[in-house]
């Protein structure tokens, strides 16, 4: 299994592919299409599904344009499926200079579970408090923890989504409880680990 982030639009955020042999996913794909497609092109794998960890702009800009090039579903929690064609929920207008930013319904609601799609296996945990409906995705060795965790920080809880004390709870109930060595993929910065924010993030060290 292999895992690319992909700085994406005017708020850099982070896409992710990860991928085999046999299948790809992508994760948030917030911004420039083009060169998203022209990045999963060269791995030359084709993508079975596209997962969001939450609906706010940032973060599903390019979602419809590789939903259609590669006839591929769109998971989202049940909870922000309405953010997607809302432009006022989804915070576009936090960066009017973009547009209304918005996408179709995604084919899929998610469930907090275990799934199976293509050659690899995830689980999905919510973990809101940056937004209602935000989940992370746990693979074996990793997880992708959108807007939740950062690496020395966490995710805005200023926004009109967000709950400061919420989201201290999902981390801690949700990823810390995950093993210490496990690569922490965020959505926007570099990646980070289980130990190291348990260790020195100031939110949960004070």
């Amino acid at each position: 299994m292999k895992i690319i982030g992909l700085v994406t639009g005017p708020v850099q955020e982070n896409c992710y592919l990860i991928w085999d042999e046999d299948t790809l996913l992508i994760i948030d794909p917030g911004a420039e299409a083009a060169r998203l497609i022209s990045e999963i092109d060269k791995i030359a794998v084709a993508p079975q599904a596209i997962l969001l960890t939450h609906t706010h702009y940032d973060h599903i800009g390019a979602v419809d344009q590789l939903r259609d090039y590669y006839n591929v579903p769109v998971y989202v929690s049940p909870l922000e499926q309405e953010w997607l064609n809302d432009p006022q929920k989804n915070l576009s207008g936090r960066h009017p200079d973009l547009g209304a930013i918005t996408a179709r319904p995604a084919e899929y609601l998610l469930e907090m579970k275990d799934y199976q799609i293509g050659d690899f296996s995830f689980r999905v945990v919510p973990t809101p408090g940056h937004s209602i409906g935000s989940v992370s995705f746990i693979f074996d060795s990793f997880v992708v923890s959108g807007d939740a965790l950062f690496k020395g920080s966490i995710g805005r809880t200023d926004l009109p989504t967000g709950n400061l004390e919420q989201l201290l709870e999902s981390i801690q109930s949700q990823l810390f409880v995950l093993p210490n060595q496990m690569a922490v993929y965020p959505g926007h910065g570099e990646p980070t680990t289980i130990e190291i924010e348990k260790r020195t993030n100031p939110f949960f060290n004070q």
